[in-house]
């Protein structure tokens, strides 16, 4: 009978509106005071302070801090969001924001419309801070750098600047992208038909970010670079050896390949596996008709699937890598000294090479945190959003490491990050002139609020690149 009265007294029997400061989103408050501590808003708005013509209205750094929460929300990144956004106060208590100085739609659309082609280099310099920031608060023994472009879909975009066919046959923008882990250090924003090694743009970026490494971390330490056969450039290979840069490239698979191929003996080959598939792997000098020099070849073909299915002798899938891994080079001296000397065997050359299919999750990870719909018909307005996303992006990696650590895995997607710890209920109150949060007791235990919040207000600071 009392479980029966129990079950009755917890019946909703109708619904009522509350004055009370209420949000959905109380994890904002962690991300905006660590955005806040470590500087990223104040690096936006020095930056591009020169936007800012008069006095009047939201400064920038107020409007860049509600640029990175929106994309930290992700709960909806079409412009008319930040109109829903603009009339609700738990959210602007959230981000520690006054009502009155929210941004609305049309803000954001003369803000992002100021930008021009002259600003963008500024953008790609704020990228390359942040990786500065990471490599000097991360201390990596090694850095390995994935090159590559990124198709994003806006088929259905209507006589939108920049958008254009691309390769995988939709209509959209292709960027070129480098990332480090799970940061993206720097990033060319293009039109779908570009090529990916387009111009000098591979060569400018690779070099600006061997310095930029060797700035932060000393002369020693090694990099290495992985990139398809869209890359497969003897201008390119030469500045990264001439650099001491190690690189692990896509090649083309050309007949005379295939032709020196068949003449080695079985003795050459060792058998080589990757998630349950079976590879046979040999390298061996190869030189095409406009290189300078011979390079390492590494030459890979498929025995058996994962399913366990042999191939014949005249079907298995081939691939074709170029290195300048194990050629007794400066570059091979760094890897020993870091306790990489593995990476010099032709074995661990094609791991590597594999290996681009994990870095490939940074796409992805991109993808879900932003949009690849950019928002504005004009291609720089595109641009600046674009940019602004990363930027996000990238404080969102340092804060799920910096502040969340132990508490989230770090190889978490931020769809599932978002409903973990930002997708929090909470209320804010005042009282003795002070604003407090106030969490519910499950939310506090899980997600130990006191150690988020202690973190939120320390982590490593920006400044210091």
């Amino acid at each position: 009978m009392s479980t029966e009265a129990g079950h009755f007294n917890s019946k909703i029997d109708a619904v009522e509106k509350t004055s009370e400061t209420l949000t959905g989103r109380a994890g904002l408050a962690l991300f905006v005071s660590s955005l806040k501590s470590c500087g990223v808003p104040d690096l936006l708005a020095e930056q591009f302070s020169d936007l800012r013509k008069s006095s009047k209205g939201i400064g920038l750094l107020e409007a860049f801090t509600q640029l990175l929460c929106f994309f930290m929300d992700g709960t909806n990144l079409a412009l008319s969001h930040f109109d829903e956004l603009a009339e609700d106060p738990g959210y602007a208590a959230a981000i520690e924001t006054p009502l009155e100085e929210m941004l609305s739609s049309h803000q954001v659309k003369r803000l992002c419309g100021k930008f021009n082609v002259s600003l963008f280099a500024r953008f790609r310099s704020l990228l390359r801070r942040l990786f500065a920031w990471r490599l000097r608060t991360e201390q990596p023994d090694f850095v390995l750098l994935n090159l590559d472009s990124m198709v994003m879909d806006n088929d259905d975009a209507e006589n939108r600047e920049g958008v254009e066919p691309t390769y995988k046959n939709v209509k959209g923008f292709q960027p070129l992208q480098v990332s480090w882990g799970p940061y993206l250090v720097d990033a060319v924003l293009r039109g779908g038909s570009t090529h990916g090694n387009h111009g000098n743009t591979v060569l400018n970026t690779l070099t600006g970010l061997a310095d930029l490494i060797r700035d932060c971390l000393g002369e020693e330490v090694p990099i290495v670079v992985l990139m398809d056969a869209g890359f497969m450039d003897d201008a390119i290979f030469a500045a990264l050896e001439e650099m001491d840069v190690g690189y692990v490239a896509t090649g083309r698979l050309y007949d005379d390949i295939k032709e020196s191929v068949a003449c080695l003996p079985s003795g050459l080959w060792s058998d080589y596996t990757t998630k349950d598939v079976e590879w046979e792997v040999t390298s061996f000098g190869d030189r095409r008709d406009a290189w300078s020099c011979f390079r390492r070849l590494v030459f890979l073909r498929r025995t058996r699937e994962e399913s366990g299915q042999t191939y014949l002798p005249t079907m298995r899938p081939e691939t074709v890598l170029y290195t300048n891994l194990g050629m007794g080079t400066e570059v091979d001296r760094m890897l020993r000294r870091a306790g990489c000397a593995q990476w010099l065997e032709t074995c661990e050359v094609a791991r590597l090479s594999h290996g681009r299919g994990a870095d490939e999750l940074t796409w992805r990870a991109e993808k879900d945190f932003g949009t690849e719909k950019l928002p504005f018909q004009r291609f720089y307005p595109n641009a600046a959003f674009y940019y602004l996303m990363l930027i996000a992006l990238n404080a969102y990696e340092a804060f799920k490491r910096d502040v969340c650590e132990g508490i989230v895995p770090a190889r978490i997607y931020p769809t599932t990050f978002r409903r973990r710890v930002i997708d929090v209920a909470g209320k804010v109150v005042r009282t003795g002139r002070r604003v407090i949060l106030k969490v519910a007791r499950a939310a506090w235990g899980r997600l130990n609020i006191p150690l988020l919040w202690r973190r939120a207000h320390a982590p490593p600071a920006v400044a210091l690149a």
